[in-house]
């Protein structure tokens, strides 16, 4: 129990390590979500509950976890690099012990990677332990800082946890509901909070709703989770999703609900559908396998090519192709092949190894596409440079012609509120026209699957304030103000 922050004293043992927005998405050029959170309220093995939520939620980070627990008196809590069971064992699991718990999953990067950065963060401050799980960003955590700083606060770590957790500090309310609400009404951005004391479990989620959280039910426990598929793992059943602005009190009376911020559109990140949701997951009471096979219907309608088959990049495009395939009546076929056993690699390999990288990644299926005309379906082009890997892999196998489809708006602005993206310098569509950018990736055409398409296809009514979605990746229409300096970092040149 050593890595405990003292908040307002600015002792740190270790060392919190914040990567910022611009981690390099890796060898297959994707975007990184920042993690996934899990929380339970009321069951007597709250440590298992969290083990299992987080192997369903392991999409969402494969860099670390760590778990949380609180009994009567004390917290128990074990964080480690790595997947969710490489970090626990039967040794340590059965250790946290506590009828409540929250854990987390942070995502890998190319950045450093440490100890110090596995969540939850655990703290001291006037009115006992607190932890911390977090999903998301604060776009303008550095003003709160310096402010703070002036106050006389000391910060050891460059994280937006350890902000929130000066401002609980600093509140003049002592019973912690209060100076959360006092915190959050300070901060501004995406966020899906669990905070845990010794008798209490609080959930918070942003004022637009940017982060997808979700409550559930197990008996008399309950649960929150990132996203449905977590209930699934544990025997639980979803029960509603926590509204933009909602705080949400767990103790030994029961839930208590509440507010501490007027509701605003609703604004969930569109990308959760496309891309970093598990297809099994429900958000915003939407199925995302369906809303992606819906993409890939209306990217057919917008931009249909007449080939012999259909093929998606494993594993976040097969909805769509399966869609798309639906809709012009060509057939599916599995022309790309993902190795599920790659792990991650502790070596540097040399640059041209680095380069073909993506074929321990994925494989064509000569079998399937030689001689072939193919369709291949993808959820978002990045930089670029996979696409062209992948194209490339295909025309090797013997494909005849390759045309792209992409079942997204061009992705053409960096994100502030979570998800990891280069600098908008290096997103090929801030910069590229699509024809450049066909010509870049070799294909023999290429489209992008229009906003209004998109965002019909995930579904939308005329109530905004439950079914309204960020663009801003595509549209750089952002719903929150954003630090300047967020924004330099993010569009400088690296």
């Amino acid at each position: 129990m050593s890595n405990e922050i003292k908040v307002g004293q600015g002792l740190w043992s270790g060392d919190y390590y914040n990567e910022g927005m611009n981690a390099h998405a890796g060898v297959l050029d994707k975007l990184g979500e920042e993690c996934g959170v899990f929380g339970v309220f009321g069951h007597e093995d709250a440590a298992s509950l969290c083990y299992y939520g987080l192997h369903a939620l392991q999409h969402r980070g494969q860099e670390s976890a760590g778990i949380c627990t609180a009994d009567a008196n004390n917290f128990h809590y074990h964080r480690g690099m790595g997947l969710v069971k490489e970090v626990f064992n039967n040794t340590n699991l059965p250790s946290l012990i506590g009828t409540s718990a929250i854990s987390h999953v942070r995502y890998s990067t190319a950045g450093e990677s440490k100890l110090a950065n596995a969540q939850p963060l655990v703290f001291k401050y006037r009115e006992g332990d607190l932890a911390i799980a977090t999903n998301g960003n604060l776009v303008n955590a550095k003003q709160i800082r310096r402010k703070l700083e002036k106050m006389g606060s000391i910060f050891q770590t460059s994280s937006d946890t350890e902000v929130v957790a000066h401002l609980i500090a600093r509140s003049e309310h002592d019973e912690i509901e209060d100076a959360v609400k006092d915190a959050l009404s300070q901060v501004v951005g995406a966020y899906a909070f669990l905070i845990l004391t010794k008798d209490k479990l609080i959930a918070a989620l942003d004022p637009h709703g940017l982060r997808p959280f979700v409550i559930g039910r197990l008996g008399d426990a309950y649960l929150f989770a990132s996203e449905t598929c977590a209930f699934e793992a544990v025997g639980g059943h979803y029960v509603r999703d926590v509204l933009p602005g909602e705080l949400l009190v767990l103790d030994r009376n029961g839930l208590h609900e509440d507010r501490f911020a007027d509701r605003q559109k609703r604004a969930i990140c569109s990308m959760e559908y496309i891309y970093f949701a598990r297809p099994d997951s429900d958000m915003n009471e939407i199925n995302v396998h369906t809303a992606r096979k819906r993409m890939g219907k209306q990217l057919a309608r917008e931009a249909f090519v007449d080939a012999d088959i259909i093929t998606g990049v494993p594993d976040s495009s097969t909805s769509a192709a399966i869609g798309y395939a639906e809709q012009t009546g060509i057939p599916y076929e599995l022309g790309l092949i993902k190795n599920r056993y790659t792990g991650r690699t502790f070596i540097e390999p040399s640059q041209e190894l680095r380069e073909q990288g993506v074929k321990m990644k994925l494989s064509a299926v000569r079998g399937v596409v030689e001689g072939k005309r193919v369709v291949m379906i993808d959820d978002s082009i990045v930089r670029g440079t996979t696409s062209l890997r992948i194209v490339n892999l295909l025309r090797e196998a013997g494909a005849t012609e390759v045309h792209v489809r992409i079942s997204s708006p061009p992705f053409k602005n960096p994100c502030f509120y979570g998800i990891d993206t280069p600098s908008r310098k290096e997103l090929i569509a801030s910069s590229h026209s699509i024809e450049e950018m066909r010509k870049k990736i070799n294909a023999d055409s290429l489209y992008f699957l229009s906003k209004d398409g998109l965002l019909d296809s995930i579904g939308r009514t005329a109530d905004e304030f439950k079914h309204g979605y960020c663009t801003a990746c595509f549209d750089n229409e952002y719903p929150t103000e954003v630090d300047d300096e967020v924004v330099a970092v993010v569009t400088a040149v690296k």
